[in-house]
């Protein structure tokens, strides 16, 4: 297990356990993060489950593929930078301790 942190709208920090190999919004709706929508279950077309990294501690994340950052781009309320979408990475052990912020405004 690889744990992760999702700080929700309200400032709630929920740390939440995910499976190695499995997207993180599946831990995320699993755990019931509040702002995790997911609509389109997990295939990068909805942005609802649109998350900002906080903190990557255990090292930098891979860049999102060109379906992710189209889908933030076009679909995302409020995008920066750091705009990720959590169906879309996958848990590593070299992502423990990762914190994302669920974005607001859906």
């Amino acid at each position: 297990m690889v744990q992760v942190v999702f700080i929700e709208q309200d400032g709630t920090r929920r740390e939440v356990d995910a499976v190695e190999g499995e997207p993180l919004m599946y831990a995320a709706r699993g755990a019931g993060v509040e702002g995790i929508i997911a609509e389109c279950g997990g295939s990068a077309m909805c942005a609802t489950c649109h998350c900002y990294v906080v903190d990557a501690p255990g090292g930098v994340l891979p860049p999102p593929e060109p379906q992710e950052a189209d889908t933030i781009e076009f679909m995302a309320h409020e995008p920066q930078d750091n705009s990720r979408l959590p169906c879309q990475i996958k848990a590593t052990a070299a992502m423990e301790g990762l914190v994302l912020q669920v974005a607001t405004g859906r």
